[in-house]
């Protein structure tokens, strides 16, 4: 809990641009975190992600959350799934589709986003995320402050 996001490094030569990639940096990597959590607690090799919401629509995120996973990342045509699922919740409910299979079968591909780095590179990539994050613990302390300066954040 007492990590924080950080915005450091910075020269005068940053743009926008720099930190626009650093929050989508972010996301994929935040993504990885959870998909290896999954990989070793279930012992499942996840093959592809398929991915929906609002961001999804920005083909660089997800071209590079394929580069950091290591899997094809996969775009529906209909990227607003949530209230898509209650309709669909719905409608089983009520008789108009008769299986979840039969709900599956509905599901269309937009676009595919195959990895294109090296293995070497993702886990090297990783490993500084990594890195970074352990850096970020612990900025502010249990009580709000920054550590040693008595400067409140609360």
């Amino acid at each position: 809990m007492g990590a924080r996001g950080l915005i450091i490094g910075l020269t005068r030569y940053i743009r926008v641009e720099h930190i626009v990639h650093a929050v989508l940096e972010a996301i994929a990597y935040q993504v990885r975190d959870v998909y290896e959590v999954m990989r070793e607690e279930t012992g499942i090799e996840i093959e592809e992600l398929k991915v929906d919401g609002g961001v999804t629509r920005n083909n660089y995120l997800l071209q590079l959350q394929a580069n950091i996973l290591g899997i094809p990342v996969l775009r529906p045509r209909n990227i607003e799934t949530t209230s898509l699922g209650a309709a669909y919740a719905a409608g089983l409910g009520a008789g108009v589709w008769s299986s979840i299979e039969e709900l599956r079968g509905m599901w269309r591909l937009d676009r595919r986003f195959d990895p294109g780095w090296s293995r070497d590179k993702r886990d090297r990539l990783y490993r500084g995320w990594k890195i970074a994050v352990k850096r970020s613990m612990k900025w502010i302390d249990e009580v709000g402050h920054l550590p040693g300066s008595g400067l409140s954040y609360d």
